[in-house]
């Protein structure tokens, strides 16, 4: 690239490389160099992080309590904020001073996400709130929250904040990943890195999940009564009653444990600022019923709800991937088959414990709970497969490409695809 260094890619970088491929000691030092830069990097950024929190918790939460909020909003200021504030107290009490450690002793940092995985499903708290904050926050950022900003004397405005959280768990597998691309080459022990590195990718997918519940609308049941969140897809579905097939619409679809749920896409184009999901309709598990490969096509699967009175409607869903259809098939085929052994140990259960006796000592294996099957799936936007191991590419553009000597670039560590359906 004329007149200026081109990324990665620069002259300088390029004999930098050769020097390295010359000398294993001068590479292994630099490793170890990178692995603290991004180590730093980490803490640095988390200092900042816990003082953007500290805006919104000793800045206009403080503010709020002592001088109150205005009429039309009381009782709404608790879900603005959600739980931000135990958020906060966790980051600056504990977790930024642990981070620190780190830098004396560098093999504490993976063990530190993975012992805290259950801690940080605070984080999927935030975010299935978030988005009833985002309306109220929306409803009053150029009035009451504009005026706030300016008497706290605050840069950002409160919805720049408030995404704080969602950035800041997203952000540490990235960190993570580059860390564990240098521990790599400096020829460390990486079992525990890539355990750390799983828990940060699963941990942001539950948040962007519940997001996504978050913004469903006009369900009048509990949803966190539903069980866990399977899978979620948008599809394209015809309702069969009796013999007539309706025409075919878009659809949303969630599976939890109990209960699927049909909802319709807000179109953003019709005045709708914030994207969410209408309910349309819903299927108990206990009244489900599922068919594969619909007309022998790959990419149709149909969910049957049986009515009290023997009645049968029929949901034909149509995805652009035949992934998406075998998750969706088996996670649902297990569910019901989960189902059903329940129910037998309910009615026999001496007949059923004898089953399941006489099928271990045969030597089968012993089924997977449920959780274990299908709640982490690839393919789906719902889930993640933790037991494949994490793409190490790094997204940190501030650090350079290390090659081994023996190693040659390639473009192998490219990130996955990561699809966002479609409708046809």
């Amino acid at each position: 690239m004329k007149g200026g260094h081109h990324h990665r890619g620069c002259a300088c970088h390029h004999l930098f490389r050769k020097v390295l491929a010359k000398c294993g000691c001068c590479y292994a030092r630099l490793t170890s160099f990178f692995c603290r830069y991004v180590l730093n990097e980490l803490i640095e950024t988390e200092k900042l992080y816990v003082d953007d929190l500290g805006l919104i918790v000793e800045g206009y939460m403080a503010t709020m309590n002592a001088k109150g909020v205005p009429e039309d909003m009381k009782g709404k200021d608790k879900i603005v904020f959600g739980n931000i504030h135990q958020i906060y107290d966790w980051h600056k009490d504990y977790f930024l001073g642990e981070l620190e450690k780190c830098v004396a002793e560098p093999e504490r940092l993976a063990q530190l996400f993975i012992k805290h995985e259950r801690r940080l499903h605070m984080y999927v708290v935030y975010c299935q709130n978030k988005p009833k904050s985002e309306h109220i926050v929306s409803e009053y950022i150029e009035t009451y929250f504009e005026e706030l900003k300016q008497q706290l004397g605050h840069r950002l405005q409160l919805n720049d904040l408030l995404i704080k959280p969602v950035q800041r768990i997203m952000k540490y597998q990235l960190l993570l990943k580059d860390f564990l691309k240098y521990y790599t080459k400096a020829g460390m022990d990486t079992e525990e890195l890539e355990k750390a590195v799983e828990v940060m990718c699963f941990v942001p997918k539950r948040c962007n999940d519940m997001m996504n519940v978050g913004r469903l609308q006009g369900f009048e049941g509990k949803i966190t009564a539903q069980g866990k969140l399977l899978q979620q897809d948008t599809f394209t579905i015809a309702e069969q009653d009796s013999s007539l097939l309706s025409r075919t619409k878009e659809r949303r679809v969630f599976l939890f444990e109990q209960l699927v749920i049909f909802s319709e896409p807000i179109d953003r184009k019709k005045g709708f600022s914030l994207p969410g999901y209408i309910f349309k309709n819903s299927i108990k598990i206990s009244c489900l019923g599922v068919e594969a490969c619909v007309d022998s096509d790959p990419n149709r699967f149909a969910l049957t709800s049986r009515g009290a009175d023997g009645s049968t409607v029929r949901f034909v869903l149509h995805s652009s991937s035949q992934d998406i259809c075998k998750a969706w098939v088996s996670d649902v085929s297990q569910i019901l088959e989960t189902q059903r052994n329940f129910l037998n140990a309910l009615q026999s259960p001496i007949e059923y414990q004898r089953k399941e006796s006489k099928s271990n000592s045969l030597g089968r294996s012993m089924k997977p709970p449920l959780s274990a099957v299908v709640g982490l799936r690839p393919h789906s936007s719902a889930s993640i497969d933790r037991h494949k191991l994490p793409c190490l590419r790094s997204c940190n553009t501030s650090l350079p490409s290390l090659y081994l000597p023996s190693q040659v670039p390639t473009d192998n560590h490219s990130q996955p695809e990561v699809r966002e359906l479609k409708p046809l």
